[in-house]
């Protein structure tokens, strides 16, 4: 349901209520803005005032790369947003821009380098063969979402951070908590604020006895001046959090399509080859999130799409809509395995391109090869329309999976 408030009769502002959907389904409010108003106003559930949507993929890379659109003028702005409150720490690199953007991401990005990441897959793939195996031994029907793909993600960017597995329930439960609409500001907070104090207690530990881990190397940049300790702290709780937890739902939504759509699950069994190319089109099939994320504010009068955006107002654009746009992907709402020229935004665009993008990828292939070869008769235990879907959530995803064999 939309309702319209209006600014102008060119632009007039659309209330998105952002409804939980189910499956894979695209939002359709979404959908109609990438369609007939590719720039547009829209209000969102929480925050204040109204925003400007852009939708269409030039326009999303243009804002998105653009300095004239600011993160760090957010910050202080009650804008208007879906979550009730800003997930990152005030500190957080999700809030900077260049170059204190480029100094904070420099802090972690040895960690992220492909040579460091080869060396977390052996560990990865061992993680993955010890879960299945207890799946297998408990018999169908199985929930993957409780087998797999919640606990290897939590343990792999956990084995990178350096949180030892018996804290790793915890930082599950204070990520669920932050990237919800469901739990409300305060148990939100609440939860953000634990979590930092946990990692501010991480980072002290490794100043006084230094490893080879992420957390290690933040408290490495600390000492060295490089960056501060609440800097330091608001880049792990964003990494560790964001980690875990997309990862979860991006490969649940992933396995999800492959057993809703038999013939390209067939065609992945008998050409494993394509596996690498099949997953760059899922990650720009799966609707990742609801809504958008975190805004931008425009410095001066910058003109997207032949709209005018004045200086101070507030940009939200979307990576799932430029995704879909006809313009760039043909037949952009169908799962083509064939499709070679595939320049997704999954990861964002820009400064903001997630650093994480290598390991997401790594974690995406080992767990949708290893159930491909170990389970060949792998397919959902209920009807598609039972698997049950999470509410109120920022990152869209199954709230259960359960499969036979």
């Amino acid at each position: 349901m939309t309702t319209t408030e209006s600014v102008s009769e060119e632009h007039p502002v659309r209330f998105w209520d952002v409804p939980d959907l189910n499956g894979l389904a695209f939002d359709p409010f979404m959908e109609a803005c990438l369609r007939d108003e590719p720039v547009s106003r829209i209000k969102l559930p929480n925050g204040e005032g109204h925003a400007w949507f852009v939708t269409r993929y030039e326009d999303v890379k243009f804002v998105t790369s653009d300095p004239r659109f600011s993160r760090q003028a957010v910050l202080g702005r009650p804008i208007t947003r879906l979550a009730p409150h800003f997930i990152p720490l005030d500190e957080a690199v999700g809030f900077a821009d260049p170059p204190e953007h480029t100094r904070l991401r420099k802090s972690v990005a040895r960690s992220f380098t492909a040579p460091r990441l080869a060396r977390l897959r052996p560990a990865a793939q061992r993680a993955t063969d010890e879960l299945l195996d207890e799946m297998e031994q408990e018999g169908p029907p199985a929930d993957l979402v409780q087998h797999l793909h919640g606990p290897l993600p939590l343990a792999v960017i956990s084995d990178l951070m350096g949180v030892p597995p018996a804290d790793r329930p915890q930082m599950a439960q204070w990520t669920e908590i932050q990237l919800s609409a469901g739990h409300g500001r305060e148990a939100s907070e609440h939860a953000k604020n634990a979590m930092a104090g946990y990692l501010t207690d991480l980072l002290n530990s490794r100043r006084a006895e230094p490893r080879d881990d992420l957390a290690g190397e933040l408290a490495q940049s600390v000492d060295q001046g490089n960056v501060t300790l609440a800097e330091a702290v608001a880049v792990a709780l964003l990494i560790q959090a964001s980690a875990a937890h997309a990862v979860r739902n991006n490969s649940a939504q992933m396995v999800y399509a492959l057993l809703t759509h038999p013939d390209q699950l067939a065609r992945l069994r008998a050409e494993p080859g394509l596996l690498p190319q099949a997953l760059e089109e899922l990650l720009r099939f799966v609707p990742h999130r609801n809504a958008v994320g975190l805004g931008r504010i425009a410095m001066e009068d910058v003109e997207v799409g032949g709209v005018l955006i004045r200086k101070g107002e507030v940009v939200h654009s979307s990576y799932l809509t430029a995704n879909r746009d006809p313009s760039v992907f043909e037949r952009p709402h169908e799962l083509d395995f064939d499709r070679e020229n595939n320049p997704h935004l999954s990861f964002g665009h820009g400064p903001h391109f997630c650093l994480g993008s290598m390991l997401a990828r790594l974690e995406s292939e080992i767990i949708i090869s290893t159930l491909l070869r170990r389970f060949p008769g792998l397919r959902l235990a209920v009807p598609p329309e039972e698997v049950r879907w999470q509410r109120r959530a920022l990152i869209r995803g199954p709230e259960n999976l359960p499969v036979a064999w």
